[in-house]
């Protein structure tokens, strides 16, 4: 996904915040994280992060606290990870993450939004080959970081990829902000060297990168926006991601 797609995407993430509809699928999230692990971040990683992520889109401590709540107990929450592979307009291809507790509502929900869309959705496993699963981890540049200097420290923790772009602010300066790629395997080895260096992780999550990425005319663009909001705008759907460049 090109820095365009970047930037949309992080327009729409503030304007979720404000409307609380990022919490839910945040709160999905911790409570898939603590009803794998322990409930107690200290000995989970995996929630950990899980909670620096939504700490990092402001959502509010008690909301975070009910989501682990929801994975404890018997009557506790069953949400299960669901992924769905689709061929849109113009050689796109989507795979989308979801996180739900009922598979019926999300597929449906899912696939009209596809067809509406003049998108067909494909057999599980069909673009597995065409997007390779990457951990990401941003974060903001500080004034004593040196990027070649932190590329050498981060290779023995599986870092494969890093870029230094600014990412714009509603109000103030752009800032710099850092982001590093490694192996799908080396996300917990990376979470802890990036915290034993004192970095304040941003957002760390695995992503699909497409293979060979392709380019869009602006109308094009604007038509599978459409697509991707609509699907996003669904609580169930974690992420959305396109061969788009």
């Amino acid at each position: 996904m090109g820095r365009a797609f970047e930037y949309r995407k992080a327009s729409k993430l503030k304007r979720w915040g404000a409307m609380s509809r990022l919490f839910p699928k945040l709160g999905n999230i911790i409570t898939m994280a603590a009803k794998a692990g322990s409930p107690d971040p200290d000995m989970n990683p995996t929630l950990r992060t899980a909670i620096l992520n939504a700490k990092a889109q402001n959502m509010p401590k008690h909301n975070i606290e009910a989501a682990i709540k929801r994975a404890q107990g018997k009557d506790a929450a069953d949400i299960k990870e669901i992924h769905y592979e689709a061929k849109g307009p113009y050689g796109v291809q989507l795979i989308i993450d979801c996180a739900t507790d009922n598979g019926t509502r999300t597929v449906a929900n899912v696939k009209a939004t596809l067809v509406r869309n003049k998108t067909e959705m494909l057999t599980s496993g069909s673009l597995n080959f065409m997007f390779t699963q990457k951990s990401v981890f941003t974060f903001y540049k500080t004034e004593d970081m040196d990027t070649e200097e932190l590329e050498l420290e981060l290779i023995d923790a599986g870092l494969e990829e890093i870029e230094e772009t600014m990412e714009p602010q509603e109000e103030g300066e752009d800032k710099a902000i850092i982001k590093i790629f490694a192996e799908f395997s080396a996300f917990g080895d990376m979470s802890k060297a990036l915290e034993e260096m004192n970095i304040k992780v941003k957002s760390a999550k695995h992503e699909r990168i497409a293979n060979t990425p392709i380019d869009l005319t602006d109308e094009q663009m604007e038509e599978l926006d459409t697509l991707i909001d609509k699907l996003e705008d669904d609580e169930d759907v974690q992420a959305v991601y396109t061969n788009i460049n």
